[in-house]
């Protein structure tokens, strides 16, 4: 089996609640995901009772259950010691945040050695592929396991250097009847990018927009954010300018997925922003890869654009990968009674230019 149909299978694995082992260049984790487990698999996983809990170092300095290192590792994670109370709906109010009021966690809880570091990191990184809360059962005894991943296969995984066009065809729009529809695919990966290629070339840089993935926004109208205006009046403009790209990514939630989107929505309404939301479930601020927007511009004849966007990240992302932004436009949306806030986070804390 190669590495990269390894890690398609793993995160296959990890949603039917599967356990699949991971090994990095300091050593091997069979781990079981706590979403979705129940009594019968771990069990089945775990008859001793011994197995330990990983999770994300952002979680689990929200709980505060991790010394200031291990805390401040970025992406890495921290193995909590398995006692007679931790029991499986204890590792679940752990692991899902949205549980803090209804469950006050007791414990003491104690920390230990994660030993393998890369494993445990890419691990975590599986979990988001798979949509999943980062949170793992570990078994002690390091056995067999449905799935056998490297750290490697894991993080070339979702890499935009396999991306490639699946098809194109002519499609006219609301906002410009001079559209055309590109499809883009990861042999290794089941999100389907899309490019709207608007008007025609006119020998200078394309006006481009990077929309990510917001089914709540784009489809069905929601107000806790600005992406489905964001969305509408991209095209407005780029037909307006006479050539340009809007491309699709489908990286919903900021890379997190639909599900935890909702999670963090739920944090929102007990007072969180979207930041704090984003970390107190065990991710980063924001997960969302341009360098897939970067190889779906030059797979469509683009490496020098004008960038319509308020987000700095988008544009450093854009050249880290080696799209030229010659210039960036601005794109602010006015705000809503509900949004007012989700505005304002972006603005102070994640430095968009509004």
């Amino acid at each position: 089996m190669s590495e990269d149909r390894s890690a398609a299978r793993a995160i296959d694995a990890l949603r039917r609640g599967w356990p699949v082992a991971v090994s990095g260049d300091d050593g091997r984790l069979v781990l079981l995901a706590v979403e979705g487990v129940d009594d019968r698999r771990l069990s089945r996983f775990d008859p001793a009772g011994t197995s330990a809990v990983l999770l994300s170092a952002g979680r689990a300095a929200t709980l505060h259950l991790t010394n200031q290192r291990d805390a401040a590792t970025d992406g890495g994670a921290v193995r909590i010691a398995r006692v007679p109370w931790l029991d499986l709906a204890s590792a679940v109010a752990l692991a899902d945040p949205a549980l803090d009021l209804a469950n006050p966690l007791s414990g003491p809880w104690q920390t230990e050695p994660v030993g393998a570091h890369q494993a445990a990191a890419a691990a975590l990184r599986l979990a988001r592929l798979a949509g999943l809360l980062p949170a793992f059962f570990i078994s002690v005894e390091d056995g067999p396991a449905e799935v056998e991943v490297t750290a490697a296969a894991i993080m070339a995984h979702d890499s935009p250097a396999r991306l490639a066009i699946a098809s194109r065809a002519r499609l006219p729009i609301e906002a410009s009847d001079a559209c055309e529809i590109v499809a883009f695919r990861n042999p290794d990966d089941a999100a389907e990018h899309v490019a709207l290629l608007i008007g025609q070339p006119n020998g200078q840089p394309p006006l481009v927009r990077l929309h990510s993935e917001c089914l709540t926004g784009d489809a069905l109208g929601s107000l806790k954010c600005d992406c489905g205006p964001q969305l509408q009046a991209a095209l407005k403009a780029i037909a307006a300018s006479g050539w340009g790209v809007l491309l699709y990514l489908r990286q919903e939630g900021r890379g997190i997925g639909l599900v935890n989107k909702l999670r963090a929505y739920a944090l929102q309404d007990q007072g969180f922003d979207t930041v704090d939301a984003n970390v107190r479930l065990g991710f980063g601020i924001d997960e969302r890869d341009f360098g897939v927007a970067a190889a779906m511009l030059r797979l469509v004849g683009q490496d020098r654009v004008s960038l319509l966007t308020n987000n700095p990240q988008k544009v450093a992302g854009l050249e880290a990968a080696g799209i030229t932004v010659q210039a960036r436009v601005a794109h602010a949306m006015a705000a809503n009674p509900h949004n007012h806030h989700y505005l304002e986070t972006k603005r102070d804390r994640t430095g968009h230019m509004l």
